[in-house]
């Protein structure tokens, strides 16, 4: 990558500059990590040591060290929000380092009818399939599949591997026999929004399922059929919504959340990881535990559950005495 000046990374984040604007950048990593070449950043005082010790030349500071003693010989940025400001560098740095291809590859099938919107950018081995629409400026890394009638967004990223519009999960019973529903619904991904690998959202049975604007997907979750997701939600790894939940705005599923059906979650939510969501959720509730309690409360059982033995003992002292 072509190296980065301080002073114009400094205005990049609109942070103010201490020390030599001229200082290079080549690259970015966390204090312990990083070489004299990159920048890194500082944003919690358990890492003090790490700040003191890195060889960072530029580091990135929130605007309130709270008298934390800066590293000398270093040209420092400070910011409002530092790991913000660090994404920002990263976002400059990865402009740099990737190259997408232009036009349309010979090999490349692409029906005469297709309309996808400018700037937007489809690698080898995508299926798009009829009715498909695609914003502006999007991407769509390899192999990833949007079945029919499957409507995407602007500045939509999708990663390898993933699969939007599947059937829905949906059969009717009888006799002991399970016979197919047509799902004849479609996918609906807001703008702005960001899918990872291998993630499949299932097409709705009718209506549609729907992904709220700037929702970030992590990799290897599942999406079931008429689930409708907010704005602004982050749903992290291996995370599953079953049929025709609805998740409000800014609610956060953890690593391994499982959500039943049917259920309404509030908004501003937080789910922790390996949680069971079994009921509705309240706005701004904060839930642990399968099935998932208030937080406070799953800890206070956590710490009573690492005392059943000891209490089990107590207990049988006490019926001896009793008998």
């Amino acid at each position: 990558m072509t190296a980065l000046l301080a002073k114009d990374v400094a205005s990049a984040v609109r942070g103010e500059l201490i020390g030599d604007g001229s200082a290079l950048v080549e690259g970015a990593a966390g204090l312990d990590e990083a070489s004299e070449k990159e920048i890194s950043f500082f944003h919690n005082t358990k890492y003090i040591d790490s700040l003191q010790k890195t060889k960072a030349r530029v580091v990135i500071i929130p605007q309130n060290t709270n008298g934390t003693p800066l590293p000398s010989g270093k040209t420092l940025i400070r910011v409002a929000n530092p790991q913000l400001a660090f994404a920002q560098v990263l976002s400059l740095i990865d402009q740099q380092r990737q190259h997408h291809p232009k036009g349309i590859h010979p090999k490349a099938h692409v029906e005469e009818s297709a309309q996808i919107g400018a700037g937007t950018r489809v690698y080898p081995g995508c299926y798009i399939g009829h009715d498909v629409r695609i914003g502006k400026d999007c991407l769509l890394y390899p192999n990833v599949v949007l079945r029919e009638g499957t409507i995407i967004g602007d500045r939509v990223i999708i990663h390898a591997g993933a699969v939007l519009g599947a059937d829905g999960y949906g059969f009717a019973t009888q006799d002991g026999r399970h016979h197919k529903i047509p799902q004849i619904g479609k996918v609906v991904v807001e703008d702005d929004v960001e899918i990872g690998a291998n993630v499949t959202v299932d097409r709705a049975t009718t209506g549609e399922t729907r992904i709220g604007a700037g929702t970030k997907i992590d990799n290897l979750v599942h999406i079931a059929h008429n689930v409708q997701i907010g704005r602004d939600c982050l749903i992290v790894a291996q995370v599953g919504v079953s049929g025709s939940t609805k998740v409000g705005n800014r609610v956060t599923l953890a690593g391994q959340v499982g959500v039943i059906g049917h259920l309404t979650i509030g908004d501003g939510a937080v789910i922790a990881a390996q949680s069971g969501i079994i009921n509705d959720v309240d706005p701004g509730a904060v839930l642990f535990g399968s099935p998932a309690r208030p937080h406070k409360q799953a800890m206070k059982l956590q710490a009573i559950y690492g005392k059943l033995d000891e209490m089990y003992e107590t207990l049988k002292k006490l019926k001896k005495k009793l008998l």
